[in-house]
């Protein structure tokens, strides 16, 4: 499993229902690519961010520069910084739609040990879950926790879903 997710933060005066229309019309190009466990197409604010839950890399690869989707993004918005989380945990929850979705990252204390930490990460269930990620990146050892949500969590900052896409959520393993 790879998580993955560029922001691509757009002014302020940025009509946004032309992101929603984007999602509206080319979406569902992801709702069967190959290598995928699922996408979830995101906005906040003036912050179009979807994040990805790759179960391979090949599968990342080809989305990210073989041609497969990402050329859009290229054309419409230019190169985002990519970032990319080596999957550690990942539980399906009991909802059966994701509309929200939150995000933390948290950066291991310089003195923290990654295998003792990492180690401990575990999910669990909670009412209205849909699915939960959680990765590491272990060049600025951030650890980014991921959660799609059938209802609002009640928290500032989340994410409004536009599109899920799922072609492999089924297959979803983390390391």
């Amino acid at each position: 499993m790879i998580a993955m997710q560029y922001e691509i933060t757009l002014p302020s005066n940025y009509d946004m229902e032309i992101i929603r229309d984007r999602v509206r019309t080319r979406g569902h190009a992801m709702d069967a690519f190959e290598g995928l466990g699922f996408k979830a197409f995101l906005v906040r604010g003036t912050q179009y961010a979807p994040f990805y839950v790759w179960n391979t890399s090949a599968g990342m690869a080809n989305f990210l520069y073989r041609g497969g989707g990402f050329q859009a993004i290229l054309a419409d918005f230019g190169r985002p910084v990519v970032q990319h989380w080596p999957g550690v945990a990942f539980l399906r929850g009991d909802a059966a739609t994701a509309k929200y979705a939150t995000r933390t990252i948290t950066r291991l204390a310089p003195e923290a040990n990654p295998i003792d930490v990492v180690g401990k990460i575990e999910l669990e269930k909670a009412p209205g879950l849909h699915s939960a990620a959680v990765g590491v990146d272990p060049r600025t050892w951030e650890v980014v926790r991921f959660a799609l949500w059938e209802e609002h969590p009640g928290e500032e900052g989340v994410y409004e879903v536009l599109h899920f896409s799922e072609p492999e959520l089924g297959e979803i393993t983390a390391g």
